[in-house]
């Protein structure tokens, strides 16, 4: 069996290569612009409020605006949505340039354009999570949400560090017009896309349980697959408790923390490398709960670890685990979804991937200030594994699920024609 990263889309469909490089682009400017917020809400109020509140002003539009993104996808060409919301996140990184450049920067200007770019991101985001399986053959899928998984790690781990040094240098402004110039490249690769209207839409519009949610908890394989994944995250979710970890057992130094990061990051990349031995096995259901239970018991060992060594080990696979349920949970969720619903039920996957990590770190952080770090890793990662073992127990569609055998990848839309169809 390959091993190797299946690059299968990025070589048979020209369509899907336009489509990952300009995602690329983007998910790259966006860790720049990222660090750039981060600094200048710091440099303008040297309040950790105001950091904290960063995090509303972006978290806020993705949960409201989510599911509204999945409906458009799902009324209209959804490569017509993605452009004209990548459009609005290109005004909101102009003007967040223009704003830094400017004599006396605004605060309340500067969330509300990390807000306007946060919302208009969410209202694209459930159009843009199903091109792969509009774009790719059934059996290549989960090789390209790999190949999405990949740039995104990528992103993480080069990102920031560029970002920083761009800020260094340059200033805040040039992180935010790198990242303007990373959103006008993504536009750019929209023009290779052809028309991605949703199939069957109109079918259901008297039938609101239809909706994403509808879709979802009638299906045993997509609220299972999407349980899973929020038992995993809600449960075990780490990064707030890196802090803490850092400054108990390694003395603080910020360089470590920095580690902690990177080392899940690293793990992720990894796995996205070797994504192979995975995008090609039929068990998908079976792959992602033991990814998942991996995932935990990763990290209740992180909580464990005494060197340094052994904690970045245990992060490195809990990263990995974490690559591999994603692709694994994308691939059931786009495969298993009939193409009428599939914007708002990538809707509801889109939020639950929005929230669930920022109410894991909420849990974990309320449990650590009452027993410890260690004691909110062990029992978040292993309270996690628990969690995915009964959903496996009770769910048998999920466990026994296979993934469709090779098939020609379906037509965008009926104006297609000639044009080449070969889908974070």
């Amino acid at each position: 069996m390959r091993v190797g990263l299946d690059t299968r889309p990025l070589r048979g469909s020209s369509a899907f290569r336009a489509l990952w490089i300009g995602t690329s682009a983007s998910q790259l400017g966006a860790q720049a612009a990222n660090v750039a917020v981060l600094a200048q809400v710091w440099d303008l109020t040297r309040s950790p409020v105001a950091t904290g509140a960063i995090g509303l002003a972006t978290g806020l539009p993705m949960v409201l605006f989510g599911l509204l993104g999945g409906t458009l996808a799902d009324a209209f060409d959804r490569r017509t949505v993605v452009r004209a919301t990548t459009t609005g996140q290109l005004l909101a990184a102009v003007g967040l340039f223009a704003q830094a450049v400017a004599n006396e920067p605004d605060i309340v200007m500067l969330f509300v354009l990390v807000a306007a770019s946060a919302s208009c991101s969410a209202l694209g985001a459930p159009a843009r999570r199903t091109f792969p399986a509009r774009l790719l053959p059934r059996d290549q899928v989960a090789a390209g949400l790999a190949l999405n998984s990949v740039s995104f790690q990528a992103a993480m781990l080069v990102g920031p560090a560029a970002a920083g040094a761009v800020i260094a240098r340059w200033g805040f402004g040039a992180a935010y017009a790198a990242q303007a110039v990373a959103v006008a490249i993504s536009m750019a690769a929209l023009a290779g896309l052809p028309p991605v209207r949703p199939e069957g839409a109109g079918e259901h519009r008297s039938r609101p349980e239809r909706g994403g949610w509808g879709v979802v908890l009638r299906r045993p394989t997509l609220w299972g697959a999407l349980a899973t994944d929020l038992a995993a995250v809600l449960l075990a979710m780490p990064v707030a408790l890196f802090p803490l970890v850092n400054e108990a057992r390694f003395g603080g130094d910020p360089r470590t923390l920095g580690l902690f990061l990177s080392a899940v990051a690293v793990g992720g990349i990894t796995a996205g490398l070797l994504s192979g031995a995975v995008t090609r096995l039929p068990r998908a259901g079976l792959v992602q709960l033991t990814a998942a239970c991996v995932w935990g018991l990763a990290l209740a060992c992180f909580g464990l670890a005494g060197p340094l060594w052994l904690a970045l080990a245990c992060l490195a696979v809990a990263g990995a685990a974490d690559t591999v349920s994603v692709v694994t949970r994308g691939t059931l969720v786009q495969l298993e979804t009939p193409d009428a619903s599939r914007g708002r039920v990538s809707s509801v996957e889109h939020v639950i991937g929005v929230a669930a990590p920022e109410l894991g770190n909420f849990r974990a952080g309320a449990v650590a200030s009452a027993g410890g770090a260690a004691v909110a890793l062990v029992a978040g990662g292993l309270s996690a594994v628990v969690a995915i073992v009964l959903i496996a127990a009770v769910n048998r569609p999920l466990r026994t699920y296979r993934t469709p055998a090779a098939t020609p990848a379906p037509a965008p839309a009926a104006d297609v024609g000639a044009e080449e169809c070969g889908r974070t």
